[in-house]
């Protein structure tokens, strides 16, 4: 059994809520363990997350320039999907977590 740290999404968020930003691989299990979420822009934001359909992140405020931390340890399995999106393209998302196979 493998299990590799991974990058699961890096890059700006879209503003569709329902973005998938990840999906698992066949015959793995992936463990999200982190999100971190950076507002570049001058004014507040707000972003959404869901786990295979469950929001765990409801549209959360981001303040102007600033950062907000989810730690958590959520499976996932295969062909789960994580979905989100965010006010404006100037939320940046980080997604880390496992990946086990």
């Amino acid at each position: 059994m493998a299990v590799t740290p991974t990058a699961l999404y890096r890059g700006a968020a879209t503003t569709t809520l329902t973005t998938t930003l990840y999906t698992v691989p066949s015959a793995t299990t992936t463990i999200v363990t982190e999100i971190l979420v950076a507002n570049t822009a001058s004014s507040s934001g707000t972003f959404t997350i869901s786990l295979d359909g469950v929001i765990i992140a409801n549209t959360i405020t981001v303040g102007a320039n600033d950062t907000t931390i989810i730690q958590c340890r959520q499976p996932l399995s295969a062909t789960q999907t994580i979905q989100g999106g965010a006010s404006a393209t100037t939320v940046n998302l980080s997604i880390s977590g496992v990946q086990i196979v």
